[in-house]
């Protein structure tokens, strides 16, 4: 049998979590785009998943988010043109700096948050409910069980 036949039949972790991780992402970022924020990118859920209503270290959103520093400021700088965030000293240490989300920034905060429970009651739903919990809580233990080093998911 080929190999992308039985990687078809019987998909392994890898290609089951790049699965779930797209379908997720496409219904997620088409329904904020009927939502008015349709120059909003998967790429941008690195800082927009994380981001606090009173800012973030660009350090902070790059650990997180498993990025390299690189990249998040490349994200940053997209997102700050997008006028989703910008740039602000942070208080506590005058030499830092903190991503600030900006009104259109907290409106995509809070639609996505309500978008991602819709889309987590929908396959709740599809599954059921206890198996939609057992199902979190596995993928969650073996999410933290695995080692995180390597390269960024950029890279």
């Amino acid at each position: 049998m080929r190999r992308s036949t039985r990687k078809e039949q019987d998909p392994d972790l890898g290609i089951l979590a790049v699965q779930l991780s797209a379908r997720v992402q496409r219904a997620l970022f088409a329904r904020a785009a009927e939502q008015g924020f349709e120059d909003v990118r998967p790429r941008h859920g690195a800082v927009m998943a994380y981001l606090d209503a009173e800012g973030t270290r660009p350090g902070e959103l790059a650990r997180l988010a498993g990025r390299n520093k690189q990249t998040m400021g490349a994200i940053l700088d997209e997102l700050e043109r997008l006028g989703y965030v910008r740039r602000a000293p942070d208080p506590a240490d005058r030499r830092a700096r903190l991503i600030m989300p900006t009104e259109r920034g907290l409106r995509f905060m809070e639609v996505s948050d309500a978008l991602v429970n819709q889309i987590e009651q929908d396959l709740s739903d599809a599954i059921g409910a206890d198996r939609y919990r057992a199902f979190r809580e596995v993928l969650q233990q073996g999410t933290t069980s695995l080692p995180a080093g390597g390269r960024d998911a950029e890279g």
